[in-house]
């Protein structure tokens, strides 16, 4: 029993065109143009990268340019803050920079109050 052909078909007609297999010139006509366009698509994407690379780069350097003044006067004002904190450390502190945490307790007598 032949299972490629349809039982309704006389038993003389061919099966249809695409049931057909394809001659060896269109299967290497099928490679070409799958190679081609593969190459094509290759030929796109790095195009594109290139795109998107320039754009960045541009961009990046068109923010770096503009934020100059910003980044300088930041700049500035962290020398200023790292000067002032050092004053500081130096200046205020009567033990040369030492800092000493603690807590005070006071205890209250009865006579204390009325020494305010």
């Amino acid at each position: 029993m032949q299972f490629d052909r349809d039982p309704a078909a006389g038993p003389g007609s061919l099966p249809p065109p695409s049931a057909r297999p394809a001659g060896v010139l269109k299967k290497a006509l099928a490679i070409v143009v799958a190679a081609a366009l593969f190459v094509l698509a290759m030929m796109a994407s790095v195009v594109l990268f290139a795109v998107v690379l320039t754009a960045g780069a541009v961009l990046w350097g068109y923010l770096w340019w503009k934020t100059r003044a910003a980044r300088k006067a930041m700049a500035e004002r962290m020398a200023e803050a790292q000067a002032w904190q050092q004053r500081q450390q130096q200046g205020s502190s009567g033990a040369g920079g030492l800092v000493l945490e603690g807590e005070v307790i006071r205890e209250i007598r009865p006579g204390d109050e009325d020494r305010r």
